[in-house]
C-alpha cells in the first residue's frame, strides 16, 4: 500500500507502534532514580540524569525544586535542600527560620531537619543553619564524613567513624561507643550502622522505633515513630509505629530507603521508586514511567511538505526537538508528543 493512501486511523496506528518501539530506552531513563528522601508530607528524589522530582504537599513550595542537576537531595519538614553537581547548595520551601537560605561554599552532603539543616563541607567540617532552640544547629569542631539532621538534634559520623550528636531532650543525642559507617537522626530517636553492619538505635522508643532487628545492614533511616533499613541482601526491614503501613515495606531488593513522618520511600535496585504509608497529600505516590513512553498523543496534524532530513515530508520519520519532543511524519501527517517527566 502506498503511504499516501493510508487513512488517518492507519497512520495513527503506525505512529503509535513506531513510538512504542523507539521510546523504550527513554521511558526507562525517565523512571530511573539514584536517591530518594521522604520528608514530613512531601518527597523528593534525584533522577539518573541529576534532575530532581518532588511530589506531595507543596504549601510552602517545598515540592517545587529548582532547575539544574544534583548529586543528593534531602526533604525536611516543609522545605528541601540539595547538593548541586558543582557542590553548592540550593534550598527551597518554608523559610520562617531561614532554613531555606544555605551558606556559601561547596558541600559533599546535606541533611534537612524539621526547621533547620546541616551539611558536610568538602573540607569535612559541618555547617548548620535555621532553628537552633535545642542547639541542634551548633555543630562541634571536628571533621565528618556524614551528617543527619532530625527534629531538635543532629548526629554525624566523624572521620574516625565515631558518632557525635548535638541538641538533646530524649537521649537521642547520646550515641553509643564504637565506629559507624552511617547515622540517621529521626524525630526523637537515632539509628546508625556499625562498621560490622549491625544496627544500633538510641533515644525515644515508645513505638519500638529504637529496637532494631538482628542482622546486618548497609543503610538505615529513622522517621518520626518508625525506622527502616536496607539489609545486606538488599531486602528491607522496618519497625516501630505502623498506623498507616509505613513500617510494612514491599518485597523486592532496594539500594536505599528513606523514612519520613508517616510514609516511607525506597529506590529499588532497578532504579524505580516504591513508596508506602500515609498518602493523604500524595507523598507516597511517586512519579511513574509512562507505559512504553506513551503518556499523551494529540490528534494527527497535517505536516508541511519537504524534501530532506528535518522536514516533515511524506514517509519521513524523525526524532527531533528538545525536552523529549518526538515528531514523526507519515504520508503528509505528523504527530507530536512530549515525555512526561
Amino acid at each position: 500500500m502506498h503511504a499516501r493512501s493510508l487513512t488517518r486511523p492507519a497512520v495513527f496506528g503506525l505512529l503509535a507502534v513506531t513510538l512504542l518501539a523507539i521510546s523504550a530506552s527513554d521511558a526507562s531513563a525517565a523512571g530511573a532514580f539514584t536517591q530518594v528522601s521522604a520528608g514530613d508530607v512531601h518527597t523528593c528524589a534525584v533522577k539518573t540524569d541529576g534532575t530532581l522530582a518532588c511530589w506531595g504537599f507543596n504549601g510552602g513550595g517545598q515540592a517545587t525544586p529548582p532547575a539544574g542537576t544534583f548529586t543528593q537531595v534531602s526533604a525536611g519538614g516543609a522545605h528541601t535542600c540539595g547538593v548541586r553537581t558543582n557542590g553548592t547548595l540550593a534550598c527551597w520551601g518554608l523559610n520562617n527560620y531561614l532554613q531555606a537560605i544555605p551558606p556559601e561554599g561547596t558541600f559533599s552532603q546535606v541533611s534537612a531537619g524539621t526547621y533547620f539543616n546541616c551539611g558536610v563541607r568538602t573540607d569535612g567540617t559541618v555547617a548548620c543553619w535555621g532553628s537552633n532552640d535545642f542547639g541542634q544547629a551548633t555543630p562541634p569542631a571536628s571533621t565528618f564524613s556524614q551528617v543527619s539532621a532530625g527534629d531538635g538534634h543532629t548526629c554525624g559520623v566523624r572521620a574516625d567513624g565515631t558518632i557525635a550528636c548535638w541538641g538533646n531532650y530524649y537521649g537521642q543525642a547520646t550515641p553509643p561507643a564504637g565506629t559507624f559507617t552511617q547515622v540517621d537522626a529521626g524525630y526523637v530517636h537515632t539509628c546508625g550502622v556499625r562498621t560490622d553492619g549491625t544496627l544500633a538505635c538510641w533515644g525515644d522508643n515508645y513505638y519500638g522505633q529504637a529496637t532494631p532487628p538482628e542482622g546486618t545492614f548497609t543503610q538505615v533511616s529513622a522517621g518520626w515513630g518508625h525506622t527502616c533499613g536496607v539489609r545486606t541482601d538488599a531486602a528491607l526491614a522496618c519497625w516501630g509505629y505502623n498506623l498507616w503501613g509505613q513500617a510494612t515495606p514491599p518485597a523486592g531488593t532496594f539500594s536505599q530507603v528513606s523514612a519520613g513522618f508517616g510514609h516511607t520511600c525506597g529506590v529499588r535496585t532497578d532504579g524505580t521508586l516504591a513508596c508506602w504509608g500515609n498518602n493523604g497529600n500524595g507523598q507516597a505516590t511517586p512519579p511513574s514511567t509512562p507505559v512504553g513512553g506513551i503518556a499523551e498523543f494529540p490528534s494527527l496534524e497535517p505536516g508541511a511538505a519537504g524534501a530532506g532530513p528535518g522536514s516533515l515530508s511524506p514517509l519521513y520519520v524523525a526524532l527531533a526537538g528538545a525536552a523529549g519532543v518526538v515528531v514523526l511524519a507519515v504520508g503528509g501527517w505528523y504527530a507530536r508528543r512530549r515525555w512526561l517527566r
